[in-house]
């Protein structure tokens, strides 16, 4: 029987963006052959390597028999992999499961641990065909990490006991009681692997030079479990090692034992749990992608359906609960991965290895897998996520979260975290402190924290304290006002104005906010507002006899007027004491920033600077002429020379953009043809383009992918060439040569509002990395600008 197929269009962006809009639809013919690129071959393997040891080790800590760990990590590769609706992100035996897990079996033994993992996964699958994903990320982010906090704590005293050598009891309060005993009888052969797994672990990231950045693509944890096995060998050392027993005996999921609330509390645990990191992994995932536009973004509905399947099915088979993985998804985008092959392709490997390197696993000293999961319990207390928890005042919630997952269990303390995060929010809405006061003639009505229904009647008392006619300021110093609060405050303004009294309402930093719109007033536009096409009910009519009278006579004039009026009434007076300042100071950049005159280009916006930050060039096609070559234009050099010698700038950046038209003429321009101004102009992009067709030079990267086509990779390259010329020119070279200067080559995508920075690491490659919010100077991951100094 044949398969009717929609016959193909001619056109390659129509049959991709055909493809991706029915991801079920029917094979096409060959061209719809299974193909894994080069990027997720590699990638799959660096999650591999990461991935073996970590499942062995949370398998070990669980107490589940090990070989559970290798099978959740090869159904958490193929099953969530192919599934879920984060194509980036692995699955697999995750360290926030340990505690739960490890409770589990404690209570219910192994082969209801497994019939719990099935349930969990079905109690999965209804949640997702039930549409409510998106709300699990109404957790609080201090309540998750205070349970991942309290869940590392709990691993890393379980593990040390293994690490020296002993065995873990059921509880921390029963761990941390048994310490003492347990440091005065070490044993030397544990302690000494499970440090030198901890060393290992620690300095390998840390390797310096170019060869330790070869090196240090060897994953860490690969290298410290083989580190330590191999001395662990060579020293003859007598040690507990990797037992996995016949697959003929390996229990498989029974029929649940136990009492029923028990069982549902069980389930639900394990079904919060692992629905709450997966979802979280997903949504972490995409953030990390950003701006990569051969990654959509995740399905968090399908990508619960997937995690339920993959616990159904390695609950059957005998595997231990599978959530998202964050050190492996990270690894997994980090090593370039594009799609979700990379995912099932890791779990292809596992399953390979369980079959064919037992003899090999079976030589990993157990007490080097403890170290090795120690590490990834203390990794999970975050000084970061205590810094931001403490910035957004929420670290009584984390605390209370920790300790109650710590002393009571998982369930209990999330839900302790709840109870703290419901009150301390309420506290914030009912903690609402209103002053009134009188200074030179005018009253002060001053509101601390939020204005809701609960805090207008003390605002109306307040405000009713003004005598009619009296000059008054309302000060709001808060972030959110409900509906009653703006009511109740919008109508003493109307009756205060009426009776002949002033009203001026500012924000927290003494800044005036705009009054509300009404049907009357006409068009109140914000700053911002008067985007593309933007039109308002209500015109604003200049006033008569002014000279935006004569303007607004016709479409444009109107338009131009609208926003000037706009500008006049709610932006100048937000900028007109700063304005002030620059115009009796002069202006002191410290930038030239030169980009094309493209109007979807608004540098104030993408680069955050106001008035007096950036010394602005524009021009068609962001291109610098090398200097002598000017033909009587010397606009740019004069603005170079101006910028570098009298303004002293610091820094230049070259920014270019996507769809640029002056590229695009370029590439169709006959150089031999008619020379009008246009033509002339662009001569200056002709190295841009010979360079960009250069077969010997290798194409420009954006965030670790390829150029979407020629457009595309002549604009990057034109950024690369023009900066060359800036170098060209002897005021820039001087500054360079002195290091009183710095270059930067930009780029911005216009259809993804995403900024990129070329890199230091390779400028001449041009490799373009994107800029985040997450972008630090101060952290690894920050991105490097080029700077010409060196």
């Amino acid at each position: 029987m044949s398969a009717c197929v929609p016959t193909p269009t001619t056109d390659p962006d129509s049959n991709r963006t055909e493809r991706d809009h029915r991801p079920h639809s029917p094979p096409e013919g060959p061209r719809r052959r299974f193909h894994v690129s080069a990027a997720d071959l590699s990638a799959s393997i660096a999650v591999f390597l990461i991935a073996l040891p970590l499942s062995l080790g949370i398998a070990l800590a669980t107490g589940a028999p090990l070989q559970a760990g290798l099978v959740a990590a090869a159904v958490g590769g193929l099953v969530a992999g192919r599934l879920g609706g984060s194509p980036l992100q692995v699955s697999g035996p995750a360290a926030g499961l340990t505690v739960v897990t490890a409770d589990l079996i404690h209570q219910y033994g192994w082969r209801t641990t497994c019939a719990l993992t099935v349930l969990a996964g079905i109690a999965q699958l209804g949640l997702a065909h039930l549409r409510v994903a998106r709300s699990a990320l109404a957790v609080s982010p201090a309540i998750v990490h205070g349970m991942l906090a309290g869940i590392g704590v709990t691993i890393a005293v379980a593990q040390l006991h293994i690490v020296l050598g002993g065995t873990p009891q059921s509880s921390v309060s029963a761990n941390l009681g048994a310490l003492p005993a347990q440091l005065a009888d070490l044993h030397p052969a544990a302690v000494s692997v499970s440090v030198l797994t901890l060393a290992l672990l620690l300095a390998w990231p840390r390797l310096p030079g170019s060869v330790g950045r070869q090196l240090r693509t060897i994953p860490a944890a690969l290298v410290a479990v083989a580190g330590a096995t191999a001395a662990s060998a060579l020293a003859a050392l007598s040690l507990p090692k990797v037992d996995l027993p016949s697959w003929r005996s390996h229990a498989l999921a029974g029929v649940p034992d136990g009492p029923v609330l028990g069982l549902v509390a069980a389930i639900l645990t394990t079904t919060l749990v692992c629905s709450v990191q997966s979802l979280l992994g997903a949504v972490a995932m995409d953030k990390l992608a950003a701006g990569r536009t051969d990654v959509r973004r995740s399905d968090l509905d399908r990508e619960l359906r997937g995690q339920g399947a993959a616990n159904v099915v390695s609950g059957v088979l005998g595997g231990l609960p599978i959530a998202g993985v964050a050190v492996r998804s990270t690894a997994n985008v980090r090593a370039g991965a594009t799609s979700r092959n990379s995912t099932m392709l890791h779990g292809v490997w596992v399953m390979a290895a369980t079959l064919l390197l037992v003899p090999v696993l079976e030589l990993i000293p157990l007490a080097s897998l403890a170290a090795l999961v120690m590490a990834v319990g203390i990794q999970m207390v975050s000084l970061h996520h205590i810094r931001t928890v403490t910035r957004h005042r929420e670290v009584l919630v984390y605390a209370v979260t920790t300790l109650g997952v710590v002393v009571f269990g998982v369930l209990e303390g999330v839900a302790l975290g709840i109870a703290v995060a419901v009150g301390v929010a309420l506290h914030r809405l009912t903690r609402t402190r209103i002053t009134h006061d009188q200074r030179d003639g005018v009253h002060h009505v001053h509101v601390r924290g939020q204005l809701t229904f609960l805090a207008v009647p003390r605002l109306s008392r307040a405000l009713h304290q003004v005598p009619a006619g009296a000059a008054t300021v309302v000060e709001l110093d808060g972030s959110f006002m409900d509906h009653a609060a703006y009511e109740s405050l919008q109508d003493w303004q109307h009756a205060h104005h009426a009776r002949g009294g002033s009203v001026e309402i500012t924000g927290r930093a003494g800044t005036r906010i705009a009054e509300p719109a009404s049907s009357t007033a006409g068009c109140r536009c914000r700053p911002w507002t008067p985007w593309r096409n933007h039109q308002c009910e209500a015109p604003v009519t200049p006033t008569a006899g002014t000279p935006l009278e004569e303007a607004a006579e016709g479409p444009n004039g109107h338009q131009l007027a609208r926003g000037i009026s706009a500008f006049q009434r709610n932006t100048a007076p937000l900028v007109r004491g700063e304005l002030a300042r620059l115009a009796r100071e002069g202006q002191q950049p410290s930038q030239l920033f030169l980009t094309c005159a493209d109007s979807r280009l608004v540098t104030s916006m993408i680069t955050s600077s106001g008035p007096g930050d950036l010394f602005v060039v524009r021009n068609v096609g962001n291109l610098v002429p090398p200097p002598g070559e000017e033909s009587g234009d010397d606009s740019v050099a004069a603005a170079i020379e101006y910028a570098v010698d009298v303004l002293k700038v610091r820094s230049i950046t070259v920014c270019g953009h996507s769809g640029c038209g002056a590229m695009q003429a370029l590439l169709k321009t006959d150089p031999h043809g008619a020379q009008t101004p246009l033509k002339r102009w662009l001569r200056h992009g002709r190295p841009s383009l010979e360079r960009a067709t250069d077969k010997n030079r290798p194409w420009a990267r954006l965030a670790g992918r390829e150029p979407a086509d020629a457009i595309e990779q002549l604009c990057l390259t034109n950024i690369i060439q023009q900066l060359e010329h800036l170098r060209a020119h002897d005021s820039v070279t001087r500054a360079l040569r002195e290091g009183a200067l710095e270059l930067h080559g930009m780029y911005f995508h216009v259809g993804e509002a995403q900024a990129y920075l070329l890199t230091e690491a390779a400028p001449e490659s041009g490799v373009f990395d994107q800029v985040t919010g997450a972008a630090d100077p101060a952290e690894p991951n920050g991105t490097v600008l080029y700077d010409t100094r060196a």
